[in-house]
């Protein structure tokens, strides 16, 4: 079975369809610090550093043949709320904003490939107004009918909460686990970075001056040192025993107990990730790799959906 990636970032959406036996032909990423650690973890995966508007879809079939899924998690800037520049009208962010047309472009490989059946990742606030009907429309252009899924990543052993629509011609509602995670569950055996002889990849303290260490010393658990037009928090100190906000790229999170930011590493854990998943870039590039990046257990529980339908369509 196999899958190109789209939009694939550090490889989170890759992570969890390989977990269930797919096989990742080629993945388009055009910032090179992501793509270089998609390879890492990908080593057997075409990968196209490239952007993606410049690539020709047909001549790319030719090179690597059908597939049976595409994936992909186009940027979520031009339609997300926490965007205070996002464009008034709704089909603006989708026809006349350049990051948001990549959502065509996904369309255009679609049309390209003709898979299956393809996931796409976006924020919810993509289906607003008439964005929905438009999106609809583009998609039955390229031969599909479409299904708008909303999944709470907390619902698939995410220990965050984290609603995202996917769009896919399937419907999708993988089982739920019957056990929520917290925030302890995911990070509490990890030691404390400034002390630990263990070599744990992306789990490097992060230094903070003085007025900041003195800043975070007085939240308490879910208190933020900073609020954006009272609709984005950031620097938060997390609730051990509850699940985290939703992980952003621009997300940085204090730890419960300790008057530090979470690692990297401990981020990562929020979303799900193996340890032996590897970030590479500056450490901004790596917080932003694993929080614009689709959970690898939400990304395996759909993956599993896929996998059932395939074969009953085989």
């Amino acid at each position: 079975m196999k899958v190109i990636d789209l939009f694939a970032g550090a490889g989170g959406f890759s992570r969890g369809f390989r977990e269930e036996g797919f096989e990742i032909v080629a993945a388009v990423e055009n910032f090179p610090p992501k793509a270089k650690a998609y390879q890492v973890n990908f080593p057997e995966t075409i990968v196209f550093v490239e952007d993606i508007k410049r690539l020709d879809a047909e001549k790319l079939k030719k090179e690597i043949g059908e597939v049976e899924v595409i994936i992909g998690g186009p940027p979520c800037e031009p339609f997300t709320a926490i965007n205070l520049k996002r464009k008034e009208d709704p089909l603006d962010r989708l026809y006349n904003d350049p990051i948001g047309r990549l959502v065509l472009h996904f369309i255009r490989f679609l049309k390209a490939f003709r898979p299956a059946i393809f996931v796409m990742e976006e924020v919810p606030q993509v289906m607003e107004g008439p964005l929905k009907e438009a999106l609809q429309k583009e998609f039955k252009k390229a031969g599909y009918e479409v299904y708008f899924n909303i999944l709470d990543a907390y619902d698939y052993g995410t220990p965050q909460i984290r609603k995202r629509v996917f769009v896919s011609n399937i419907p999708l509602n993988p089982p739920k686990v019957k056990e929520k995670l917290t925030v302890w569950d995911a990070i509490g055996d990890l030691p404390d970075p400034l002390f630990s002889e263990e070599e744990i990849p992306n789990h490097e303290y992060v230094p903070l001056s003085a007025k900041k260490r003195r800043a975070i010393a007085g939240l308490e658990w879910g208190e933020a040192l900073h609020s954006f037009g009272g609709r984005f928090k950031n620097w938060i100190r997390l609730h051990p025993y509850k699940p985290a906000p939703t992980v952003r790229g621009t997300s940085r999170f204090i730890h419960p107990f300790e008057d530090r930011l979470l690692t990297v590493r401990e981020q990562a854990r929020l979303m799900g990730y193996p340890d032996y998943h590897i970030f590479l870039g500056g450490r901004n590039v790596q917080y932003d790799s694993v929080g614009e990046s689709v959970p690898p257990t939400v990304a395996r529980a759909i993956a599993e959906v896929v996998k059932e339908m395939l074969k009953k369509n085989l």
